[in-house]
């Protein structure tokens, strides 16, 4: 031993150790625990002794009924007749080891317990499998567990963060939304004079135009009596939708019975007042600013029906809804009317009848359910009202009969010249204040716009988006007999429509 008096420094060798030359020197009843280069059952000793030899590393090895545990450290030396089997050390071939050479043995001192002095290490030998097994088992159970754990927690992040992530469109809206402001009544009353300057009225209030104290030009309409519940409907689609051809709401005023919406100012005013000549206007919408605005309304609508993040209905679609910036660019306002649905449903929660008379679609009277389709029908009113220049009411020849019973026979008549393949009939459908100045293939594919969008039947009408995309492809079309002209020097003056089963 390196230190009898202390056998936690170990035996050390008095010999040079050869991996070549070597032979064994048994200890009866002798073991040295732990540091087991190998484990193996039902091996012979002289297989346990050659499985050391060729090992360089292996020190000794413990032999105990077929169970052979070569050793790469002689530590922990113990000696008693309670220890099954002998420990074999591995000593150079030019040692005897005979009896008379047998080793003496030392007892060695030590501070341990006589329990901890006494412990078998025969049973370790025993169980050192099983712990090995059992080791290995919580080992790829803790770490399958780590793993599941690992996805689980990942799947979670990887869910939440798409659930938060806002898109462009969100973002847009909470930056739309972010820009409400609460006035104050007082306010209001200050910025439009007391109420005075009135430029508009309709189903849900009265519109005054008015002067923040920012300067900013605004119009401020006040939600009658009758509809006042509205305000919250109102609020809730502002956050959520923007568009061109959409008023912008600046902000609101609720303060008792004072419910008052903050929009911006539109410059030209409503539609009506600019195609049926009302209220002393003078000049007359060209045809090319009327397919424009014919084309920023159905992007407007399309938007809310299709584009929005919530499914909107605006339920009361007119001329005087419709207002005009200084460029003539189409801007949709008064949503006092308008309804939220889940996208692709239909909106059952409407019970009464919405809109005005001579736009609302039929099935408002048939108990049907809402869908997006009662909007595309009040566009397809609009859109003829600016081809003929003239409110649908005025297609009335007998004052008894309903403004719907005109509509539907003009229809008929509309979609019986088009079929008839007859030529010349557009300008007697186009307003004849244009003098004839408008494009004849427009026009024609307005007429059949208005057609499909006034069918009895909802599901045969459009949507809003593919209104969209067959105006578009009508855009670039020359808007009127002198842009024509232009384009071409020889142009006949008469709209030669051909059907098209005609050559």
């Amino acid at each position: 031993m390196s230190d009898p008096s202390d056998w936690r420094k170990g035996c050390k060798p008095k010999f040079h150790m050869s991996c070549n030359t070597n032979s064994f020197l048994e200890l009866p009843r002798t073991e040295f625990w732990g540091f087991d280069l190998n484990y193996s059952e039902s091996t012979s000793l002289e297989a346990c002794k050659k499985m050391c030899e060729e090992d360089c590393s292996c020190e000794g090895l413990h032999y105990v009924s077929g169970r052979c545990y070569p050793k790469s450290i002689l530590f922990n030396e113990r000696a008693s007749p309670d220890i099954p089997g002998s420990t074999y050390l591995r000593i150079p071939a030019s040692i005897s080891t005979s009896g008379s050479s047998t080793p003496q043995m030392h007892k060695p001192i030590c501070n341990v317990t006589d329990s901890e002095a006494t412990a078998s290490s025969s049973n370790m030998y025993a169980s050192s499998s099983g712990k090995t097994r059992w080791a290995y088992f919580y080992g790829f159970i803790s770490a399958f567990g780590a793993i599941e754990i690992l996805f689980v927690v990942s799947g979670w992040w990887f869910i939440f963060r798409m659930e938060r992530k806002p898109t462009s469109l969100e973002e847009g809206c909470r930056e739309i939304s972010s820009q409400f402001r609460r006035f104050t009544y007082k306010e209001l009353r200050k910025a439009t004079g007391k109420f005075m300057d009135e430029i508009g009225r309709g189903g849900s209030g009265v519109v005054y135009r008015g002067v923040l104290d920012d300067m900013r030009v605004v119009a401020v309409k006040k939600l009658g009596d009758a509809i006042q519940g509205e305000l919250g409907a109102e609020m809730s689609l502002i956050g959520r939708i923007y568009h061109k051809n959409l008023v912008r709401i600046w902000g609101f005023c609720s303060e008792g019975a004072h419910n008052i919406l903050v929009t911006e100012y539109v410059a030209n005013g409503s539609l009506d007042k600019h195609i049926f000549g009302e209220h002393g206007t003078a000049s007359v919408l060209g045809w090319s600013e009327r397919f424009k605005i014919a084309l920023g309304v159905a992007q407007g609508l399309a938007y809310l029906h299709h584009e929005c993040l919530e499914w909107v209905i605006h339920c009361d679609v007119k001329p005087e809804n419709i207002l005009l910036d200084g460029e003539f660019e189409p801007k949709i306002a008064d949503f006092g009317l308008a309804k939220l649905s889940k996208r692709g449903g239909v909106g059952s929660d409407i019970s009464r009848i919405r809109g005005t008379r001579g736009y609302v679609a039929p099935e408002w009277t048939t108990n049907l359910p809402i869908t997006a389709k009662v909007d595309v029908y009040s566009y397809g009113v609009v859109l003829l009202e600016m081809v003929k220049g003239s409110r649908v009411s005025n297609l009335m020849g007998d004052e008894e009969e309903e403004v719907e019973g005109t509509l539907k026979s003009f229809v008929r008549m509309l979609k019986g010249k088009l079929e008839s393949g007859e030529e010349s009939w557009v300008e007697e459908i186009v307003d004849s204040r244009l003098n004839g100045q408008f494009n004849c293939k427009q026009a024609e594919k307005m007429v059949e716009m208005v057609v499909s969008c006034l069918e009895e039947d909802r599901n045969k009408r459009p949507t809003m988006d593919s209104v969209v995309h067959t105006l578009l492809s009508y855009h670039d079309e020359p808007s009127s007999q002198e842009e024509l002209a232009v384009a071409s020097p020889i142009v006949d003056h008469v709209c030669n429509y051909k059907s098209p089963g005609r050559v």
